[in-house]
C-alpha cells in the first residue's frame, strides 16, 4: 500500500493492515506464542528457542515492537521481552470487532 494511498482508507483500515503485516511472518507469530506463555520477561532464550539467528530475530522483534506488541527493558547488556497487554488486548478487540461484523451471505 503505498504512503498516499492509506489517505482514501479510514484508521481502523489502516491500523488492521499495519498489525495484520506484522503479523504476517510465522516467526513473528512464533516469537508471540513464546513470549506470550512465559511467566516473566525472556531475555536470551528466544533465539534458542525460535532457532534463527540472533539479527533474524531482532529484526522481527524490532518488527513486533513497531506495532508496540512487545516491549523491551535493557538489564544490563541484554533486552529483556514482554507483551504489552494493553495493546495486546487492544488489538484483540480490533480484530475481533473486524471478523464480527461480516454477515452470512456467501450464495
Amino acid at each position: 500500500m503505498g504512503l498516499t494511498k492509506t489517505q482514501i482508507f479510514n484508521a481502523e483500515q489502516n491500523d488492521l493492515a499495519i498489525i495484520f503485516k506484522v503479523l504476517s511472518n510465522p516467526a513473528r507469530i512464533a516469537i508471540l506464542q513464546y513470549i506470550s506463555r512465559q511467566d516473566a520477561c525472556i531475555c536470551n532464550d528466544i533465539v534458542d528457542e525460535i532457532g534463527l539467528a540472533q539479527p533474524t530475530i531482532s529484526q522481527h522483534l524490532k518488527e513486533l515492537k513497531s506495532i508496540d506488541l512487545i516491549r523491551g527493558e535493557i538489564e544490563g547488556k541484554k533486552v529483556c521481552y514482554c507483551i504489552n497487554l494493553q495493546k495486546w488486548t487492544a488489538i484483540q478487540d480490533l480484530l475481533n470487532s473486524f471478523f464480527n461484523t461480516t454477515k452470512s451471505n456467501c450464495c
